[in-house]
């Protein structure tokens, strides 16, 4: 599905709008609005009959459809500790927060009625309700634990406290093996998830449906490997290489 910018006027059509750019389906599905099969209806139609003010209904999607592009020379390594901890938890982890609830939602949905016709839905469902199940605890792990503590060490190796070996020794917490163990899984489910999907490549005149559902999941693989990237190739290295010279240092 191309993202090109367009003008959401009464008379398209909800389900033209949706393929145009498959993020307006998270205001459809909201609203409980048929983007799909049933999506033959311009906009403007469907608020009326719905008591929908349209105007309210535009900015929603106006909104939903904005992109922010970041630059690839962006040098996150150079980031502070603190800074790219908060980028973490405000950016991505408040993005599978607020989005693998709706995802869940569409793929549940497009299962439920294709299942019959594609039947590697159901491995598919499974696989993403997992990596929901893992995330969510693994987050939190993060943001209560481990971000608190890197965040710690950082302070004691900018400080050069006095205590630094001692705090690190007395609150050393398993860096290395989140970054290994929890990271390793994440991997493993999008390589499943790419497979059955075939990349997020839906079929030669698939329905909107089925576009959408993968078009979320391939967001939501990048967002994760971007996510990944950040913890596993700066942050986690940054805090293990402070951790080996605060523990040497006498």
């Amino acid at each position: 599905m191309f993202l090109k910018p367009f003008t959401i006027s009464e008379d398209l059509f909800v389900s033209d709008i949706v393929r145009l750019d498959y993020r307006t389906a998270r205001v459809f599905s909201k609203h409980g609005i048929d983007f799909c099969c049933g999506g033959k209806w311009a906009i403007g139609t469907v608020c009326e009959l719905k008591g929908l003010n349209f105007s309210e209904i535009r900015d929603e999607l106006d909104r939903s459809v904005k992109t922010v592009q970041l630059s690839n020379s962006l040098r996150f390594d150079d980031w502070s500790m603190d800074f790219l901890i908060d980028y973490i938890i405000n950016i991505h982890h408040r993005y599978l927060h607020d989005e693998m609830p709706g995802i869940k939602e569409q793929l549940d949905h497009f299962t439920e009625g294709h299942s019959d016709k594609f039947l590697y839905l159901k491995d598919l469902r499974d696989h993403f309700n997992y990596l929901c199940e893992e995330l969510e605890p693994h987050m939190l792990q993060e943001e209560e634990i481990l971000f608190p503590y890197i965040r710690q060490i950082a302070h004691a190796y900018r400080s050069k406290e006095a205590y630094a070996g001692l705090l690190v020794r007395t609150l050393r917490k398993p860096v290395k093996s989140v970054m290994e163990h929890e990271h390793d899984m994440v991997l493993t489910v999008l390589q499943q998830m790419r497979k059955l999907t075939h990349q997020y490549q839906a079929p030669e005149n698939s329905c909107i449906s089925h576009r959408v559902t993968f078009s979320l999941l391939k967001e939501l693989d990048n967002d994760l490997i971007q996510h990944l990237y950040l913890e596993n190739q700066v942050l986690f290295p940054k805090a293990i290489n402070m951790e080996k010279e605060l523990l040497t240092d006498k």
